[in-house]
């Protein structure tokens, strides 16, 4: 049996909080675009963007060394602007943990939007490491997504 984990990452976003949701949720191709370091794909497999079901296969960068992963949206919450992918296929994060759960939430407190990810994930073994530089490569993303969106 692996070990459960669950990592939280609450990022402030000063492009608007409906931006961020509205881009992850029907424009997540547009990513490479705006972040062509870290992502240089994100290709629809099957269904529709911003749909339940629908699955996604992404191309980024991550460690130093070219990554794909396919992911399915699992739920969509448009009030709480809310959506959640879990990892079906991918040369990572499959290889080193039994599943791997990614929700993102933008909620607004005191007019400040805030960007959550929460990663949760059962590891293979104790020799897996929990996964902070993914946590980090969110992160990342999505002060580059904020700086893209504040620059127009």
């Amino acid at each position: 049996m692996g070990l459960p984990g669950k990592l939280i990452a609450a990022i402030e976003f000063k492009a608007g909080g409906d931006v961020f949701h509205e881009l992850i949720r029907h424009k997540p191709d547009q990513l490479s675009t705006i972040h062509p370091e870290k992502v240089q794909g994100c290709d629809l497999h099957e269904g529709e963007y911003g749909h339940v079901g629908t699955i996604l296969s992404f191309k980024y960068t991550h460690g130093g060394k070219d990554r794909s992963s396919k992911q399915v949206i699992t739920a969509i919450d448009e009030e709480q602007k809310l959506i959640q992918f879990k990892s079906i296929e991918g040369d990572c994060l499959l290889e080193e943990y039994k599943d791997f759960v990614i929700t993102i939430h933008v909620e607004t407190k005191n007019d400040i939007d805030l960007v959550t990810w929460t990663l949760e994930y059962e590891l293979l073994n104790e020799d897996v490491e929990h996964p902070l530089s993914l946590l980090s490569f969110f992160i990342d993303m999505t002060k580059v997504i904020e700086t893209h969106h504040i620059g127009k």
